[in-house]
C-alpha cells in the first residue's frame, strides 16, 4: 500500500479555510481529511479525489491491490459496494458521493457510512458532457438499515 497526499491547488484552499475556520483551524483540518482506497487502474477514482480536493478536503490516496479485502475490513457491506472506498472520522464513504454529502455525514451520529451505488453519469468523477443520471446517496445506520439521505435528479 502506498500513501500519497493529493493536493492540486492546496495552498489557496488552505488559506481560505484558515480564514473561514480561524477559531478552530486544527479541528477543521482534522474533520476534512479523508483516506481514499482505490485500485491503481481506476481513472474515475482520481477524478472523484479531485472533486474532494476542490471542495476543501485533504485527500490521502491509498493505492490497493485487493479492494474486496479493504471494503470488508472497513465495514462496507456488499449491497453498498461500489468503485472506491474512503474513510473519514471512522465512517465509510463508498463510490461517487458528492462532497456536500460527506460534510453532512460528519455531522450525523446515526450513520456509519454513505454510498452512491454504481457509477452514475454526472456524479462527481463521472461527469460526461453535462449529462446527469438520477442517483441517490444511501446512508447505513448503526442498526444496519439503509436510508436515502439525498437524491440527485437527472437533467
Amino acid at each position: 500500500m502506498r500513501n500519497n497526499i493529493f493536493r492540486p491547488g492546496r495552498a489557496l484552499r488552505l488559506a481560505a479555510l484558515s480564514v473561514l475556520f480561524i477559531s478552530s483551524a486544527g479541528h477543521a483540518t482534522e474533520l476534512l481529511t479523508i483516506n481514499v482506497h482505490r485500485d491503481a487502474n481506476c481513472g474515475c477514482c482520481k477524478k472523484w479525489m479531485e472533486h474532494l480536493d476542490a471542495n476543501g478536503f485533504t485527500v490521502v490516496d491509498h493505492v490497493e491491490t485487493n479492494m474486496s479485502r479493504v471494503k470488508k475490513d472497513l465495514g462496507v457491506i456488499p449491497r453498498l459496494s461500489s468503485c472506491h472506498t474512503a474513510m473519514i472520522n471512522g465512517k465509510f464513504v463508498e463510490g461517487h458521493v458528492p462532497a456536500e454529502q460527506i460534510v453532512a455525514l460528519i455531522k450525523r451520529d446515526d450513520l456509519i457510512g454513505i454510498a452512491v451505488l454504481g457509477m452514475p453519469t454526472g456524479s462527481p468523477g463521472m461527469e460526461v458532457g453535462g449529462k446527469q443520471d438520477t442517483y441517490q446517496v444511501i446512508g447505513l445506520s448503526k442498526a444496519g438499515i439503509n436510508q436515502v439521505i439525498a437524491e440527485y435528479p437527472a437533467n
